[in-house]
């Protein structure tokens, strides 16, 4: 008798043992899929790098007026999920006479130009935090949920879908194959 070795869960080794297993049945079920698309059957509208730039303006106006000013907002065709991050906040200072001027830029996966809008909202927001918070610490996570109260559990589920996209190499939400 052969058995199969469990599938791996790189994007869920942080989570209890328990939603590991439940993940692995859903996804050795081929069932992971359908119940993502049943729990978020539609995807967001923001499909436009200015689309993007007003959605983070938007959110960013309604919980972080006094930080800092983004100056771009794009979808980076760059960004590998598997390899790198969901998204990126990166900060760039430039001496421009006697001051330093400093932009913010926010660059999200081109993967989630399709997707809910909950997924896109958490990614978001996740960077957004970045202007008040450097680092992931508890300071950041409580950001997050002040911004968005369902934040881990929007993170939870978006690791269930990259895990569904590595394994399957279907994307739920259009697109092309993974």
């Amino acid at each position: 008798m052969t058995t199969t070795a469990p599938a791996l869960l790189p994007y869920l080794q942080s989570y209890p043992a328990p939603l590991q297993q439940q993940a692995r049945d859903l996804l050795a079920q081929g069932r992971l899929g359908v119940a993502l698309l049943k729990k978020y059957p539609e995807a967001h509208a923001v499909r436009s790098d200015k689309a993007l730039y007003d959605y983070a303006q938007e959110l960013k106006s309604r919980h972080l007026r006094n930080a800092g000013t983004i100056n771009k907002v794009i979808f980076d065709n760059k960004i590998h999920v598997v390899r790198h991050a969901l998204g990126l906040h990166t900060t760039v200072s430039r001496v421009q006479g006697n001051r330093l001027a400093t932009k913010h830029e926010i660059r999200i996966a081109a993967m989630f130009k399709q997707g809910p809008d909950e997924f896109l909202r958490m990614i978001v927001v996740h960077e957004l935090a970045h202007l008040r918070e450097k680092d992931h610490g508890k300071a950041f996570y409580q950001l997050c949920q002040h911004m968005e109260p369902q934040y881990h559990q929007y993170e939870f589920d978006l690791r269930l879908y990259l895990t569904h996209v590595e394994h399957s190499g279907e994307r739920l939400w259009g697109g092309a194959p993974a």
